[in-house]
């Protein structure tokens, strides 16, 4: 009975507020130019909420992220609380003067999670945006990829980046992956920031990395298995670096909870991938 109550004790109380352990990869993908280095750090599902997700710890959370190096900084979703217990509310304008202390030389772009729109009651019952994160972004300089692809260079090599609308909320989701794939201009690599790993036997081989998160690494994590994922493919999504046919996928394990203020196995992270 004690060591039951020590492990429900540390899965509320200390794995969801650790600081974020740092997560590497490193990999070429296919057709990957060479020459062309790129480090991008991630941070997904941040879930304002007090006490687990202040706006104190944010600010701190930035701050690490910042010290990473990235060329680019990509936030994929899930800034709303998600939770369905009480806590301590954190208002958009908030959190979002914490992320503002975000920086990196080709700069910090964001897509949304669906508890982004599921959190939002006006978003929800107009069944459209913008939501109050589309707002709390705009207001700190954050572009947000909603089916829409940019290009950029980094020592005079192209890419692409980009990202999808939500697949869940509000009702059947957003997403239009072919619409944001018809943006691409030129045979320049593509990264796509995607919030749920659904997607993922949808994305063509002309993606080089699909970036995604909402799956927490399961928030609960045994033995390298989670008994509960939000996801219609269980774990064959739930964390890590996954390659099918030549395409990777890398699902972060994120950063806040949601439903419960539960981790176990599954610590917050944030992820830094380089390319190249």
């Amino acid at each position: 009975m004690l060591s039951g109550v020590a492990t429900g004790a540390y899965a509320v109380g200390i794995e969801p507020i650790r600081q974020p352990r740092v997560k590497h990869y490193q990999l070429v993908p296919n057709n990957w130019p060479a020459g062309l280095k790129l480090r991008l750090v991630v941070l997904a599902d941040i879930h304002a909420c007090t006490p687990w997700m202040s706006p104190r710890r944010i600010g701190e959370i930035c701050n690490q992220a910042n010290a990473l190096g990235g060329d680019m900084i990509l936030l994929l979703g899930d800034f709303l609380s998600g939770m369905r217990i009480k806590t301590g509310h954190v208002a958009p304008e908030d959190w979002a003067r914490e992320l503002a202390r975000l920086s990196a030389p080709l700069g910090v772009h964001a897509v949304l999670g669906n508890h982004d729109w599921l959190d939002d009651p006006g978003a929800m019952a107009a069944g459209k945006g913008p939501t109050l994160v589309h707002g709390a972004l705009s207001s700190i300089n954050v572009p947000v990829y909603d089916n829409r692809a940019a290009r950029f260079e980094k020592d005079g090599q192209p890419f692409w980046l980009a990202g999808l609308a939500d697949q869940i909320g509000p009702w059947e989701g957003l997403d239009d992956l072919p619409a944001t794939m018809a943006q691409i201009g030129d045979e320049a690599p593509v990264i796509l920031m995607a919030h749920e790993p659904d997607v993922f036997p949808n994305v063509p081989e002309r993606v080089s990395l699909t970036l995604s998160g909402h799956t927490h690494g399961g928030q609960i994590r045994l033995f390298g298995y989670s008994p509960v994922v939000p996801s219609r493919f269980r774990n064959r999504y739930v964390y890590g670096h996954i390659v099918e046919n030549d395409r990777s996928l890398i699902v972060s394990g994120g950063l806040g909870t949601s439903v419960l203020p539960v981790r176990f196995g599954s610590p917050p992270e944030i992820v830094v991938v380089e390319l190249g």
